[in-house]
C-alpha cells in the first residue's frame, strides 16, 4: 500500500514535470517566432526606407518608399492584424498576430519633430517633409495549452538618407 502511494505520488511529480516543460516548449516557440518575425521585418524596413528618395504616406498605417526607383509599399491590415511589404507586384506577410490598436507608424521631419498623420491632408503635407521613420507594435500568439505571449516592438528611427529635406 506504502509503495503504491509512493508510486502514485512519483507518477503525479513526473506527469506535472512534463506538462510544465511542454507548457514552457510552447511559449518559447511563440516567443521565438514572435521575435524572428519582428527581426526580419525591421531589417527589410531599415535597408528599404534608407535608400528611399522618396516617401508617400497613403494612410497612417501605409506608406511607400520609392527605392531604387520602385515602389515600395508597407502596409499595416487591422482586420488580419498583420504587417506586409509589397513591391513590384509581390506582397510579402512580414508579421502576423498583431494585436488590435497597437501599430502606429511615426513620421518625423529633418528636425526631429513628429508629424501628424491624422487624415489625409496630414498625410499629403507628411510625405514632402518626412526625413525620419518610426514602427511601434505589439504582437501576441496564443495556444490552447499556454496562455498568451506577447512581444512589444519598438524601432529605432530610421534615416531617409537619399531623400533630400530642408529645414
Amino acid at each position: 500500500m506504502i509503495s503504491a502511494g509512493l508510486a502514485a505520488f512519483l507518477l503525479a511529480a513526473v506527469l506535472s514535470t512534463f506538462l510544465f516543460m511542454g507548457r514552457s516548449g510552447a511559449n518559447l516557440r511563440n516567443y521565438s517566432d514572435m521575435e524572428a518575425q519582428a527581426r526580419t521585418a525591421l531589417e527589410l524596413f531599415a535597408e528599404d526606407s534608407r535608400q528611399a528618395s522618396a516617401v508617400t504616406w497613403n494612410s497612417s498605417s501605409s506608406v511607400t518608399l520609392t527605392v531604387i526607383g520602385v515602389a515600395v509599399t508597407y502596409a499595416y491590415d487591422s482586420s488580419a492584424g498583420t504587417f506586409s511589404r509589397t513591391a513590384s507586384g509581390s506582397t510579402r506577410t512580414l508579421i502576423t498576430g498583431i494585436t488590435s490598436g497597437t501599430f502606429t507608424f511615426t513620421a518625423y521631419n529633418v528636425n526631429g519633430t513628429s508629424l501628424s498623420l491624422a487624415s489625409a491632408s496630414d498625410c499629403t503635407a507628411s510625405s514632402a517633409s518626412t526625413k525620419q521613420i518610426q514602427i511601434s507594435l505589439q504582437a501576441s500568439r496564443t495556444n490552447t495549452t499556454v496562455v498568451a505571449a506577447t512581444n512589444t516592438v519598438l524601432s529605432a528611427r530610421f534615416i531617409l538618407r537619399n531623400k533630400v529635406v530642408t529645414a
